[in-house]
């Protein structure tokens, strides 16, 4: 049982809240949560009383084929706690939440709201070993949202060469700039293709953040021969799109997706934020008591700020 400190709100938890996800009502919502352990069961032992910790949502089986091969994300029996899979669980905007002893990480002195993002980061980490990142290789990511930038960090720090960011919000531009970027983009004004051209030349891995068919098809459009394509962003499910087989074939170009993470992935990024190589400060506009929860999403809706948390014990 953990005394949920912090917990950001993403786009997920909207769409839920929204009803886009198919789940039953009532449900506690709330997956990017940190906190402290006040109570195990009887036969916990690495996890005590007191300790700080970052909750991954994730559950697996860890019985089906896919888990036996580390393929957690692809589990034929998901669970998530406060997430979107197969089974929900209540989640983390309440006071206090449940989980195995087995998705909790000990955060040290990190401090709560730099936790509860560790689960967003576990996702960008995953999806940067999904996308076969060589080091050196250029990189477009489309989109500076929180995971965008949070995406673009990681990817420094996985051995990216330059990175462009494209993305037509002046604010998040510089943003970017500062965490890592060498290059932005305001697409309003110039096509992300030409921006590419003039920077980076050839771009190895085109990731999209946004998910919009536009510009999937955008970083489809961007891949030069031998390069890869990576749908981060989370797309309609009736979305389509325009490819050539015959691209895949002569070009030896990619097309690959990443769906949440692994518990290997959220280990990698609690480290990653206790190491301080990856700031989240600047990502958080918003924190708010957990009775203006409603407020946060109002604020996803009209694409006021960037991240949102919420302290459930405030």
């Amino acid at each position: 049982m953990v005394d949920v400190a912090a917990c950001g709100v993403c786009k997920t938890d909207y769409h839920m809240y929204h009803g886009a996800f198919d789940i039953d009502y009532p449900q506690v919502l709330g997956h990017e949560a940190a906190g402290t352990v006040t109570a195990v069961g009887e036969d916990v032992r690495r996890v005590e009383v007191g300790d700080r910790v970052a909750l991954n949502p994730t559950v697996p089986c860890g019985d089906c084929s896919y888990c036996k091969a580390g393929r957690e994300t692809l589990c034929e029996d998901l669970t998530s706690i406060g997430g979107a899979a197969d089974t929900v669980l209540d989640g983390a905007f309440a006071e206090k939440v449940r989980a195995p002893a087995g998705n909790v990480e000990r955060i040290g002195d990190l401090d709560f709201e730099t936790a509860a993002l560790a689960e967003p980061l576990a996702c960008c980490v995953h999806g940067v070993e999904r996308a076969a990142l060589d080091h050196g290789d250029s990189v477009v990511v489309i989109g500076a949202g929180p995971i965008g930038l949070l995406l673009t960090q990681t990817l420094r720090d996985a051995g990216a060469g330059e990175i462009l960011v494209s993305e037509p919000v002046a604010e998040r531009r510089t943003l970017a700039l500062e965490l890592g970027a060498d290059y932005v983009n305001d697409p309003t004004e110039t096509a992300v293709t030409d921006a590419a051209s003039e920077t980076l030349g050839a771009v190895d891995l085109a990731v999209e953040v946004v998910g919009f068919e536009a510009t999937v098809q955008q970083a489809i459009d961007l891949t030069s021969p031998g390069g890869r394509t990576l749908v981060f962003g989370v797309p309609p499910e009736d979305a389509t799109v325009e490819v050539r087989p015959f691209d895949y074939f002569y070009d030896e170009v990619e097309l690959t997706g990443t769906y949440s993470l692994r518990p290997a992935d959220f280990e990698v990024a609690v480290g990653l934020l206790r190491q301080g190589r990856v700031d989240v400060d600047p990502l958080v506009t918003d924190e708010l008591p957990l009775a203006d929860l409603p407020t946060a999403f109002e604020r996803i809706d009209n694409s006021v700020g960037m991240k949102k948390i919420v302290h459930p014990g405030e």
